[in-house]
């Protein structure tokens, strides 16, 4: 019997659907439709339910309808990026994303890819409806054992590969390090760098490749080329501090926002002027980028088309299961800020 709400005054008891039903004087697949989205019933009878269940304090019981119903209204969230404060704009969006069509989140924290079956499995006790993975990087066996659960899944901010297997809602990453080479071009610096993150993250590995061709046809090689283990501020401030004991370069190209403004600080530290001495370039355009301490020039990263594109897009395969994979990628847009010289 599906149960919710306490009764004003009486303890722990709980109002069933059959009391708002008999105090309705309506039957219970009635009350039941009321609280169905989608269902059909008379606007006399949603009147007389709705004022029943206020009155009694009734709630329905979403779990218990899912048994019927075979649907959790569950969405899973999965991401190895929740240190990163990009990731508070993604969540945010997700979940307002939901609950504005009646479902639910779920978050996982995917720190270590190698434990992704882990993940999923736990997913899949849970019963969620779709998932939603959030990371530049997805394990070879992640794809796998999706295919094998037959999940509905989107991988945002991920690299599309043809035969397309998982839906994908992203961004050019190349075309991202080929707008930060054309503002270096522009103000003609020569002696340049690539600070990226992980190195297995396709992110990294698109970002750095239009930076590098681009760069080629005007004839600029890359002088040093770093990889951060993590997309963090620690990680940043690490390997911009070996790259300027390696030499000086004219200007950096930092594939995420916080790993440039570790690379900021670290560079106020040892008392090397920005943009005087030496140029910076992030990745994201995150709100932190505009702050007064760091005012990054940065390639901006449309995070909210991205996220909401990859809510609806879960949404609809949820709806309609036999749908074809398919890729969305939006493109960047290069920010001026402070951090690169004047034209």
């Amino acid at each position: 019997m599906e149960r919710s709400g306490d009764r004003s005054g009486q303890g722990d008891a709980k109002v069933t659907l059959k009391e708002v039903a008999e105090a309705a004087g309506v039957s219970r697949s009635a009350v039941s439709r009321t609280f169905t989205e989608g269902a059909s019933v008379s606007p006399r009878t949603r009147k007389k339910v709705e004022k029943a269940a206020r009155d009694l304090g009734y709630r329905p019981n979403f779990l218990a309808r899912s048994l019927t119903t075979k649907r959790t209204a569950l969405i899973g969230l999965l991401s190895n990026n929740f240190q990163n404060p990009a990731f508070m704009e993604v969540f945010d969006l997700f979940t307002a994303g939901l609950q504005e069509r009646g479902l639910r989140p779920l978050l996982v924290n995917q720190s270590d890819l190698d434990q992704a079956e882990a993940s999923l499995e736990m997913l899949m006790q849970y019963s969620v409806d779709g998932l939603i993975v959030a990371s530049s990087t997805l394990p070879p066996q992640f794809s796998k054992v999706l295919a094998e659960t037959r999940l509905p899944v989107v991988h945002a901010f991920g690299k599309p590969a043809a035969p397309f297997k998982v839906n994908v809602v992203g961004v050019d990453n190349v075309h991202g390090g080929e707008l930060a080479a054309e503002l270096l071009i522009e103000r003609n610096h020569r002696s340049v760098a690539f600070l990226g993150g992980p190195r297995k993250a396709t992110s990294t590995e698109d970002r750095l490749a239009g930076f590098e061709r681009r760069l080629g046809l005007a004839g600029i090689g890359i002088a040093q080329t770093r990889f951060a283990e993590t997309y963090s501020y620690a990680a940043g401030r690490k390997e911009m501090a070996a790259l300027l004991d390696q030499g000086p370069v004219e200007a950096v190209f930092c594939g995420d926002d916080i790993l440039c403004m570790g690379a900021r600080d670290i560079c106020r530290e040892r008392g090397v002027t920005v943009p005087e001495e030496i140029g910076l370039i992030g990745f994201n355009d995150i709100a932190m980028a505009d702050w007064t301490a760091y005012e990054l020039t940065t390639i901006r990263q449309p995070i909210r088309d991205i996220i909401i594109s990859a809510v609806e897009l879960v949404v609809r395969l949820v709806e309609e299961p036999g749908r074809s994979a398919e890729a969305r990628l939006f493109p960047c847009q290069a920010v001026v800020r402070k951090t690169l010289r004047s034209l």
